[in-house]
């Protein structure tokens, strides 16, 4: 594993566990050459995916993309960036389950939204707004009003 520090190859483990929801494996490194110390996940990965864009592109699933959509929802809200890990394992778990080799980005956002309207509501909101692409408050009273209804 290259050091994202100093860009050394030889890099040691010096410890591994697995995560909490068993999905990855976490191992802390450092490098030899700087002694710099970092984290890296080793995972599954049960094939690629190809993701239908709204607009009929295609590019493959990136896990990641969807980590960052999920931590920009909830970020400075009280979830610890281990549960936004579990819940992206989960979502990313259920998309492999559905046996498509292409997945449409609508089904990916209805599978995040689920996800984190169990999770946050307030992470709820923030990832419907773009993912639902508001353009006034009009449609965030709307979203809230609607969510207001269905959680009473």
């Amino acid at each position: 594993m290259r050091c994202p520090f100093c860009g050394a190859d030889d890099t040691q483990v010096k410890d591994s566990r697995p995560t909490e929801d068993n999905a990855a494996i976490r191992r802390r490194r450092v490098c030899v050459q700087c002694g710099a110390r970092f984290t890296t996940f080793e995972r599954v990965q049960l094939r690629d995916m190809i993701v239908l864009k709204k607009n009929g592109d295609k590019e493959i699933f990136d896990r990641e993309k969807l980590l960052r959509s999920m931590r920009v929802a909830l970020r400075k809200r009280p979830v610890d960036d281990e549960k936004i890990e579990q819940i992206t394992n989960t979502v990313v778990r259920e998309l492999e389950s559905l046996g498509e080799a292409e997945i449409s980005a609508v089904s990916i956002g209805e599978h995040v939204m689920k996800a984190l309207r169990d999770l946050d509501l307030v992470g709820y909101v923030r990832y419907a707004s773009v993912y639902r692409d508001f353009r006034s408050p009009g449609d965030f009273e709307n979203f809230v009003d609607t969510l207001r209804k269905e959680t009473v």
